[in-house]
């Protein structure tokens, strides 16, 4: 069975990597990927027919130092001899952590074959006292990029088309 990785620690090598104050090395460098995944909710509602699984109320969803919390949470998945996850959908408020990150915004979708985790609406990336804010962030897996912007698709509320971001610099002596 697949599990899936919901990292979004390689952004700060992306996003933050050019703030004096925070590191440059993921704090999820590393990250087991084949690790269990827990999931805990008020309630599941597994839609076999479709190949999916509806998780809500409470979502929390552990993978070693990886944690996702949202009120409700979709699993696409494929049944061919075993459970694979194809696909995880957050929505009503999303927020990803781990030790030294979080992100969060009003929707998240992690597409497990394309290794990519997107976070859409109203968008805030925390690292530190650095942080990053915008309408949508795509966060790639493979090759540890992420990218912010401030546009959103439509219908979801966004940063007003822009991106902005608050750094810390290094403290110096005069």
């Amino acid at each position: 069975m697949k599990t899936f990785l919901l990292a979004f620690g390689a952004t700060a090598a992306a996003l933050i990597a050019f703030a004096p104050a925070a590191s440059q090395t993921s704090a999820l460098k590393g990250h087991n990927s084949n690790a269990p995944v827990d999931v805990a909710a008020d309630r599941i509602e597994v839609q076999d027919r479709a190949d999916r699984a509806v998780f809500s109320g409470n979502v929390v969803v552990r993978q070693a130092e990886l944690t996702l919390t949202a009120p409700r949470l979709t699993v696409a998945y494929s049944n061919s001899g075993g459970i694979e996850i194809d696909r995880i959908d957050g929505s009503g408020g999303v927020t990803v952590k781990s030790p030294s990150e979080t992100a969060s915004g009003q929707f998240a979708i992690y597409d497990i074959e394309s290794r990519l985790i997107t976070l859409i609406g109203n968008v805030h990336l925390i690292r530190g006292d650095s942080n990053v804010n915008g309408g949508r962030l795509v966060i790639n897996l493979r090759d540890g990029t992420a990218v912010m912007d401030g546009g959103a698709p439509a219908g979801v509320k966004s940063q007003g088309g822009r991106v902005t971001g608050t750094f810390t610099v290094p403290q110096r002596r005069d």
